[in-house]
């Protein structure tokens, strides 16, 4: 089997993680988790999201973060921009990198961001036509992708055309996902040997939850297909507020581990990303759900 040589990972647990925590955890400590996952090598790091505070408390400190941020001229950082005002906001506080979303599913659609598909892909081409101007790079992320926890599975057919419209309109990577962690390797070969029909294997990504375990499982079917772009959460931290049931996402030991055992390069230090979950597992005052984490704790 020929897997990619090197896999680029996109660290999503200082936004994707956090924002699912109850208890707000402050800048400071947010700030750190950033800078040492940055020291670890991740290149490709979420930070946080300029959302309205009430719909996202943990996401309220979003201007500090960024203008606190020790920037590594190496490290891509990116945040999420729902609308205009977010862009906006995050264009004032030195965002070099956004990231829109829309979903697959009209009722989580709905439930998320009380819009439809449609009106959530005009919304999309304003932010991203303003965004490009400036030169910023977007990313764009289309949720539930394999399956909705109201509608069930999604027919892979229904997430062709909205990739088709997110690239027609400049996004320089998507993020298919798969919100609730319902995925099993033959859904993703399906919807990947569609999409892989008419788009660059160069701009998609994978985006995984690990809530019923198929996580790693669906990693390998991506490799297997020749992707090479992956979304992962140190200390697999996650969930999503509107998505009942979804757990973390892969977490980015695991998927280190399962990577570097291949042989397969990924320019990040598995030690170093272990050491920052840690030490937010502290913070948090509870074990993380990264099964290498607790393999590491339970032999101390």
């Amino acid at each position: 089997m020929q897997y990619p040589k090197k896999v680029e990972i996109s660290e999503v647990g200082p936004r994707d993680g956090l924002q699912n925590e109850s208890a707000l955890i402050n800048t400071k400590d947010k700030l750190a988790f950033i800078h040492a996952l940055a020291d670890a090598g991740c290149a490709q790091i979420e930070t946080t999201s300029f959302v309205k505070p009430s719909a996202v408390p943990q996401m309220a400190d979003a201007a500090d973060v960024m203008s606190q941020l020790k920037q590594d001229a190496a490290v891509r950082y990116i945040v999420l921009t729902p609308n205009q005002k977010g862009l906006e906001r995050a264009i004032e506080n030195g965002a070099k990198a956004v990231a829109v979303f829309t979903a697959a599913s009209q009722t989580f659609n709905q439930k998320n961001i009380n819009a439809t598909i449609e009106e959530s892909l005009q919304n999309i081409e304003q932010v991203m036509s303003q965004a490009l101007q400036k030169n910023i790079w977007v990313r764009a992320y289309i949720s539930t992708c394999f399956a909705c926890p109201y509608e069930g599975e999604i027919d892979p057919q229904k997430v062709v055309p909205i990739a088709q419209r997110l690239l027609d309109m400049g996004a320089h990577e998507l993020s298919i996902g798969d919100t609730i962690g319902r995925a099993t390797p033959n859904q993703v070969e399906a919807l990947l040997s569609l999409l892989l029909q008419f788009y660059p294997i160069d701009q998609i990504a994978l985006h995984f939850h690990d809530t019923r375990g198929t996580g790693l499982a669906n990693v390998l079917t991506g490799l297997q297909m020749g992707i090479h772009k992956y979304d992962s959460s140190a200390g697999g931290l996650g969930g999503c507020p509107y998505a009942p049931g979804a757990s973390g996402n892969i977490a980015t030991e695991d998927l280190l581990y399962m990577l570097h055992g291949m042989g397969i390069e990924t320019g990040i230090d598995l030690d170093k990303v272990a050491e920052a979950s840690l030490h937010l597992a502290k913070v948090l005052g509870r074990t993380l759900p990264s099964r290498y984490l607790q393999t590491l704790q339970s032999s101390c």
